[in-house]
């Protein structure tokens, strides 16, 4: 089963206690997470909670590794297969949309572009900005545009990419090619009311700096450029420590962009036409809706 939702919505919390009803493992979607440098910014699970029930794919890079959803797929599979050996059920938590979909049906065989054309995307996006990425992709592919995260260069430039390569936009192309899976999926979206969620949002950022999340940037800082470090918490650091702005102005900004995130993650979640919405506190709920029936075809569960 996944279970995915915005940023601090109770994933975290709620995966553990459903993957200990299960006996089961956690695999992460969360592709910030991946990463063992970033602890506090990304609300990596404490210790004692990754003790609870055995945890994969959190902190197993750094962020000066290559990695990409591809990668990703063939590693969760992987897991996924040692761990349906041990039980009927695995549990898939996180909110990077993106991930969870390449899990769930497969990378798409999109095209390769022609390396001229890569150079010449990136060539804008040197001397223009990422604002000029934004505006081109909203013109030739708007339904990408309102989908993506807009503060991801690369996601920018790939859609990009793939429409000047293809003449296809990127959202149409991403919908092809669906590859079968040996297990059956079930997803849940958890939400909040708006209120309910940007107040949390809100608090955990106000925890963050509590936590070290200003230390643990002040490490990062010579590795600011990487694309991990390109996050919404970090990059509000980071643009304080350049005398950007104020660290009042960069707390507050990281709360506001947090919000944004957690918006753009709901966008894509309503996409997902075979999935249930639940507040957290409803899990007995959920697991009723989990449990009943018997997975389609006998299938194993994710």
């Amino acid at each position: 089963m996944v279970i995915t939702g915005p940023t601090a919505v109770g994933k975290t919390e709620l995966s553990i206690d459903v993957a200990r009803d299960l006996k089961t493992g956690i695999i992460s979607a969360d592709a910030r997470q991946f990463y063992r440098e970033l602890q506090v910014g990304t609300a990596t699970p404490s210790s004692g909670q990754l003790q609870t029930v055995p945890h994969y794919l959190i902190g197993h890079l750094s962020v000066k590794d290559y990695y990409n959803v591809a990668l990703y797929e063939k590693h969760a599979l992987k897991i996924m297969e040692g761990l349906f050996r041990r039980s009927d059920h695995v549990v898939v938590t996180g909110g990077s949309g993106l991930y969870i979909d390449t899990l769930c049906r497969g990378i798409d065989q999109l095209p390769d572009p022609d390396p001229v054309l890569r150079e010449k995307i990136h060539q804008v996006y040197l001397e223009d900005g990422l604002t000029a990425l934004r505006q081109w992709v909203k013109k030739v592919d708007p339904e990408y545009y309102g989908q993506a995260d807009q503060a991801n260069p690369k996601r920018m430039m790939r859609a990009l990419e793939v429409f000047l390569s293809s003449g296809v936009p990127f959202s149409m192309l991403r919908k092809q090619n669906f590859k079968e899976r040996p297990f059956s999926i079930k997803r849940i979206v958890l939400d909040r009311p708006r209120k309910e969620l940007f107040d949390r949002i809100n608090a955990r950022t106000t925890l963050m700096i509590r936590q070290g999340l200003i230390e643990e940037a002040l490490g990062l800082y010579r590795y600011r450029h990487l694309n991990a470090l390109n996050t919404v918490g970090y990059k509000e650091i980071f643009n304080w420590l350049a005398n950007k702005y104020s660290l009042h102005t960069a707390v507050a900004k990281i709360k506001i962009n947090t919000r944004r995130y957690a918006k753009r993650q709901l966008t894509w979640f309503k996409r997902y036409d075979d999935a249930a919405w639940f507040h957290p506190d409803e899990k007995e709920k959920m697991m009723q809706w989990l449990c009943h029936g018997a997975p389609a075809g006998g299938k194993r569960q994710a």
